[in-house]
């Protein structure tokens, strides 16, 4: 298996070198996905590099919303994804047509939607957001304006008790993070009492609430990264392993799934080697959006990263 991955690493570098194609990868995806990626990232990051890159082509190691976000912002690039089946049960959530109902329901509010969505649902969106910068987003509206936040309810009422506001949220949730159980964290904790609890806000409120630090995948590795302690338990997808151990070499962390095996995304797994050759060579499967869908998306994605 070693040396196959190996070859399949050498044919991805020089197709990609053939076709000036840049591959981005999420924290989420399998190691040896990571490792052969120009760019790891959360989903801000990831936004931010489709958005500013020389490329010709962008192949997305991610999931459905993040390629269409990238074809969003690259519109003249052609965007492949391995796998089109790769989905996100937050997008899965929030449908277009419901979002439409509930912006009639309550005209006066503002719709912020976290980038975990469908580039329809972002066409009907004012200013997406991701977990690193959703309390920025949120604060970047005055106290007064009424919001509604989609899809994740639990990164919203995360930063309805953060800021003190009363948005309305979807009642979306993140199938990895909504596991997470108090009491698999609880059980980790008493094996690693010294450890420091860093959790995702797509978490439960509960389980938030036993957290040393909550934030996004990225402030979770930079928490770790830069923190004078030396245990953490690690409470998001197990995919983050890899680049937290490559940046905190030394220290000792503990994942959250060897006490719940079901805090794995099985979407962002099906991103492979295999898949990202077969990509590379044929150039497909392409990433199409409808013209006036992908303008209106665009308008509150790039309102998003001009946020940070």
């Amino acid at each position: 298996m070693e040396e196959s991955n190996k070859n399949l690493k050498l044919k991805i570098e020089q197709l990609k070198k053939e076709k000036n194609c840049l591959i981005l990868a999420h924290y989420y995806t399998r190691k040896e996905v990571q490792q052969i990626a120009d760019f790891t990232g959360d989903s801000l990051a990831l936004a931010q590099r489709a958005a500013d890159n020389e490329a010709d082509m962008i192949l997305f190691a991610g999931v459905r919303f993040m390629a269409e976000t990238a074809k969003v912002l690259s519109p003249d690039k052609k965007v492949l994804l391995p796998v089109m089946e790769a989905s996100c049960s937050l997008a899965d959530s929030c449908g277009a047509e419901e979002l439409k109902r509930m912006k009639e329901q309550y005209p006066d509010h503002k719709v912020v939607s976290y980038v975990n969505t469908s580039v329809e649902v972002k066409a009907l969106t004012d200013v997406c957001c991701t977990s690193s910068n959703a309390l920025d987003v949120v604060g970047s509206f005055d106290k007064e304006q009424k919001i509604i936040f989609t899809p994740d309810a639990n990164l919203g009422g995360f930063i309805n008790n953060l800021t003190g506001r009363n948005m309305k949220l979807w009642k979306g949730a993140c199938h990895v993070h909504d596991a997470v159980s108090v009491k698999s964290v609880e059980e980790l904790k008493a094996e690693h009492p010294a450890a420091k609890v860093l959790v995702h806000p797509e978490c439960r409120a509960e389980v938030v609430a036993l957290a040393d630090y909550a934030g996004s995948t990225k402030g979770i590795i930079d928490y770790a990264k830069n923190s004078d302690s030396e245990e953490f338990i690690i409470v998001t997808e197990p995919g983050v392993m890899y680049e937290i151990e490559r940046e905190a070499p030394g220290k000792r962390f503990y994942s959250i799934s060897r006490s719940n095996s079901c805090v794995e995304c099985e979407y962002m797994k099906m991103v492979t080697l295999e898949n990202i050759y077969e990509a590379l060579l044929h150039e497909e499967p392409v990433v199409e959006i409808d013209e006036q869908v992908r303008c209106a998306a665009e308008k509150s994605i790039r309102e998003m990263l001009k946020i940070k």
